[in-house]
């Protein structure tokens, strides 16, 4: 977790989720209409800058020039405030990615079948990532990566862990400079939604293809593998 989620709805209707002042953001009606989010994409990142929000596309992905492996895509939530890797992002870095929901593969044996997970009452959610500064500028394959945190109460039933979604009204506290280090675990602990907040269905195997995209990817379907 996570490598798959869906970005679909407008920027207009995450923002006003938010209950917030965007500054002077231009509000933008369209959707978004992205069902197929994958690693390596850019994606709308919201971040504050100058004490007012900004949506940026961001590479999803880190890597440093030290690092040589693939870029990572996750960070765990228990030990990126601390370690190595992800410390100075957690300290200078921190984002959401508004999303709708996100993809996870249940196994059983050799069968492997994708789930769609959402919220209950299908509202945004806000996923806290950590990445490069400034994300209005391109930093080459230093972008972002999702915090994640483990699961448990049924949803560890299709994945062991999940996005740390953040409550909406934390989300500005989240993103805020002054906001400390200590301060941004008290929140990621605090006020992440939990699991019971969630609901799933199995959908299409096309998900599986970063070059299949469109709505019906999100639909419930009927005959599920597992």
């Amino acid at each position: 977790m996570c490598g798959r989620f869906a970005q679909f709805n407008s920027r207009e209707a995450y923002l006003e989720t938010l209950n917030t002042s965007p500054g002077d953001m231009i509000y933008d009606p369209e959707p978004i209409r992205c069902y197929n989010v994958c690693p390596g994409m850019k994606v709308l990142l919201l971040s504050e800058r100058h004490d007012q929000l900004h949506l940026d596309p961001v590479f999803w992905g880190y890597k440093p020039e030290w690092w040589d492996k693939p870029p990572l895509i996750n960070a765990r939530g228990e030990t990126a405030a601390t370690g190595r890797m992800f410390k100075s992002l957690w300290n200078r870095g921190r984002a959401v990615i508004p999303a709708d929901g996100w993809y996870e593969w249940k196994k059983e044996g050799n069968k492997k079948q994708p789930y769609f997970i959402y919220h209950k009452a299908k509202r945004p959610l806000f996923f806290a990532a950590i990445g490069k500064e400034p994300y209005d500028k391109e930093h080459d394959r230093e972008g972002f990566v999702i915090v994640t945190a483990s699961s448990n109460k049924g949803m560890v039933d299709i994945h062991d862990r999940r996005p740390l979604v953040i409550s909406a009204n934390r989300v500005r506290e989240w993103l805020n400079r002054e906001t400390t280090s200590e301060q941004a675990q008290e929140i990621a602990r605090d006020a992440a939604l939990p699991e019971c907040d969630f609901t799933w269905h199995p959908v299409s195997k096309r998900v599986g293809n970063p070059y299949n995209q469109g709505a019906e990817l999100v639909k419930m379907i009927n005959d599920p593998e597992v």
